[in-house]
């Protein structure tokens, strides 16, 4: 598995390759000249968990990018995609020093998550997520609807898995648990950081002593 440094490497050699401009690449993945740029130039950590966006921006696959090999099975694919310990850094990129592993996982190709989070305690155990599940996440700047299942962080804090909830009536947004030992978090949008979807989650088996 290639480094970050070793994948900008990879997507701007072939972006020269296919002919296609810093402009028209950064547009193609939604962010800024300026930034991708930044990206090229090693002033900045590449986001890993855009890689998705690059690849499909390039015509290849995530398993290229990264180094590994990707295999297809049917309709779904076989790729990896970085397990983290914490949700994502201050900038709602995830921190490459908060990989853990990168794990396969199958599923539809237009239908791809784009990071797993392994869960830390039983705020949301009413969902069905407890201790130690990996979540799978997609990347989005918020959620799609009311009371989403989202990966955010409040004011710089810690990371949290809750539910984003909202009221025609209250400037503020809660981030609501599913556990009634938990109390919801309240703080206005602009001091929320959200950082991925909720997709979906899978039980890893538990050692039985």
């Amino acid at each position: 598995m290639r480094s970050s440094k070793e994948i900008i490497e990879v997507i701007k050699n072939l972006r020269e390759q296919k002919k296609i401009s810093v402009e028209e690449l950064a547009g193609r993945v939604g962010v800024a000249k300026s930034t991708l740029s930044r990206y090229e130039n090693l002033q900045r950590d590449f986001p890993i968990n855009d890689i998705a966006l690059y690849a499909n921006a390039l015509g290849t696959d995530i398993g290229y990018l990264l180094g590994i090999n990707i295999m297809n099975n049917g309709n779904n694919t076989d790729t990896r995609i970085p397990v983290v310990g914490s949700i994502c850094a201050g900038d709602g990129f995830l921190a490459e020093q908060n990989i853990e592993e990168y794990i396969q996982y199958p599923f539809p190709s237009k239908r791809q998550p784009d990071f797993a989070l392994r869960v830390k305690g039983n705020s949301m155990i009413g969902a069905g997520i407890e201790d130690g599940d990996i979540v799978y996440m997609r990347r989005a700047p918020w959620a799609e609807h009311n009371g989403q299942i989202v990966a955010a962080l409040v004011e710089g804090e810690k990371g949290t898995l809750k539910r984003l909830r909202w009221e025609n009536d209250s400037n503020k947004v809660r981030l609501s648990p599913e556990n009634e030992s938990f109390t919801d978090i309240e703080a206005y949008p602009n001091q929320v950081i959200v950082c991925g979807l909720y997709m979906g989650h899978f039980k890893p088996e538990r050692e039985h002593v």
